[in-house]
């Protein structure tokens, strides 16, 4: 499961958080004990290995941290694998929840927008259920409501194109692929009635890590006067991070961008390939969660909405 996730054959950051989860789990079944405290300590090592594979997506860590503070209260070795099969179950359902909520939030909100413009993966293969960005895409089909997406490709690993596109033509929803460069002119001739995309780790300013590009696209945005909204639940807000500068960028491997299509375009060439940009809070229009619609000032909102989540939890 580590691998996985490295490799991104998961990916998305609501689905990282139910992988670690179970992979908790997997992980105490992988290593058997009839010593409570040999599980104990296994159950620590598992949650710290899953939890580090990548280090950007808040969801990943938060998601083990939480599965193993649930399982350490476990007398005995069945105990603490149920105890964390349970939470892992929970997190699982919760995130489908969230889906569901913030697709009804942002269906409100963006009830004059049919043409939305979309980056990255945010849909049924990037979350327990129907997704974040595209939650909101599918809460508008599954009302009656006029939709239609514009899905960046996506580069270098192109999830816009294989994975968004995809998920889109199977649900009946129109959809057209365009260019990365191609954004800004898609902005600049009035294709587009906003911007929704999703979020891996925000910060309690506002600041938001998602896939690279996010952060080009929000200033186009702004450019042109498009709004510009991020969609995800309050998993993927990090109350420990202040600003963007809490914020841990993961670097990917070169030959993802050396290569495409299998076939090596750029070689013995230095690679800089950040994961992951940050979208400064103030070009964001607005947070769709599933608390409810954020907006500015963000430094009070944000904080407000996750001790609201923490006591409703308690």
């Amino acid at each position: 499961m580590v691998d996985a996730i490295r490799r991104l054959v998961v990916r998305g950051a609501p689905a990282l958080g139910v992988c670690a989860a179970y992979g908790v789990v997997v992980g105490l079944d992988e290593h058997p004990s009839d010593d409570v405290a040999a599980t104990r300590a296994t159950l620590e090592r598992v949650a710290a290995e899953i939890g580090g594979a990548r280090p950007t997506a808040v969801n990943l860590s938060a998601a083990a941290s939480r599965v193993a503070a649930s399982a350490r209260a476990g007398t005995t070795p069945a105990e603490v694998r149920a105890l964390a099969l349970a939470e892992a179950d929970a997190i699982r359902a919760e995130d489908e929840e969230a889906c569901r909520r913030i697709g009804e939030h942002g269906r409100t909100e963006l009830a004059a927008a049919r043409r939305i413009m979309t980056h990255c993966n945010t849909g049924r293969l990037a979350t327990a259920g129907l997704g974040t960005a595209l939650g909101v895409v599918y809460a508008k089909a599954l009302a009656g409501e006029p939709v239609e997406v514009v899905a960046s490709e996506t580069r270098p690993l192109l999830q816009g194109a294989r994975l968004t596109a995809w998920e889109l033509v199977d649900a009946g929803i129109p959809v057209t692929v365009v260019a990365d460069p191609a954004a800004g002119a898609a902005l600049a001739t009035r294709r587009v009635d906003a911007v929704v995309v999703g979020c891996d780790r925000v910060a309690l300013n506002g600041d938001t890590a998602n896939k690279i590009g996010t952060y080009g696209l929000a200033v186009l945005a702004r450019a042109h006067d498009v709004p510009f909204y991020v969609a995800g639940p309050l998993s993927s807000f990090d109350p420990s991070a202040r600003s963007a500068a809490d914020i841990v960028i993961e670097q990917r491997p070169a030959d993802e961008v050396r290569t495409a299509g299998g076939a090596v375009v750029a070689p013995d060439v230095d690679v800089w390939n950040p994961a992951f940009d940050v979208t400064p809070g103030e070009l964001i229009t607005a947070f769709v969660t599933d608390a409810g619609v954020l907006r500015p000032p963000y430094d009070a909102t944000i904080p407000a909405a996750l001790e609201g989540a923490g006591a409703a939890r308690a």
